[in-house]
């Protein structure tokens, strides 16, 4: 697959899924620029790797809609935009009574907020080009309850393919498909590791032998489904969400 003259925003490109997307992307010789919140992970990621960085809240609407048009008005386009930045903010799962307000909003703020105000920022330059190809990064959470056991990841996961869905029936007649990949589980980052080692080796064990494949998964696994999805290849499949998971689900 030949992204040769395409232009991508990676989001969540500080670590993990996004930084192997976004080196998919560039390996298949796209132009790619990436953004997170946490600056001095992501400017040294797109310093080794020649790529453009950009760092701002993904949930400020302004911040999203002021990256969109720098990326427009630096090349002149935008085919490509992954939203993969979210996860669960340092949250645990916890007892439903001891959630509080601001734990709840601030999951859906990186996981929904953020995703919804690129997308109707990349919708203008991708309705102009009558071409663009957003690509969510959901999770098995936005299908069924979460193994994490924390209750705004899974309401914001599955709101999350929700507006998938959405997008792709307001944006498809203007040739922009809207699809997401929903990865199981993935040791990508700190929060991952974290639950990873807290199953213990007995529960390890068992989470993996209930893996159709019998490994857990890779970034590269993820990225490779996001560039079928982002490329010509993918053309007429829209509003789909595609489980990443070895068959766990």
């Amino acid at each position: 697959m030949s992204f040769e003259g395409r232009t991508a925003l990676v989001t969540g490109a500080a670590q993990g899924i996004g930084q192997a997307i976004a080196l998919a992307l560039a390996e298949a010789g796209a132009r790619v620029h990436v953004a997170d919140i946490d600056a001095g992970s992501v400017d040294r990621f797109a310093a080794a790797h020649r790529m453009s960085a950009r760092v701002f809240d993904v949930s400020d609407r302004a911040a999203a809609h002021a990256a969109i048009e720098g990326i427009v008005k630096t090349d002149s386009r935008l085919d490509i935009l992954v939203n993969a930045a979210g996860g669960v903010c340092g949250q645990i799962g916890r007892p439903i009574e001891e959630i509080a307000e601001t734990d709840w909003h601030a999951i859906f703020k990186a996981n929904v907020d953020g995703a919804f105000w690129l997308a109707q920022a990349a919708s203008r330059p991708m309705r102009e080009a009558r071409y663009g190809r957003i690509v969510n990064i959901a999770s098995g959470a936005g299908l069924r309850p979460s193994l994490t056991g924390i209750q705004a990841y899974t309401a914001a996961k599955h709101a999350l393919v929700g507006l998938t869905k959405q997008l792709s029936q307001d944006l498809g007649r203007y040739g922009i498909t809207s699809n997401a990949v929903a990865p199981g589980f993935v040791r990508s980052n700190a929060s991952t590791e974290r639950q990873w080692q807290s199953l213990g080796p007995e529960g390890q064990a068992r989470f993996v032998e209930n893996i159709h494949t019998r490994r857990l998964g890779e970034a590269t696994d993820i990225a490779n489904a996001v560039l079928f999805l982002a490329s010509d290849h993918a053309a007429w499949i829209s509003g789909q969400i595609l489980s990443a998971d070895g068959g766990r689900s």
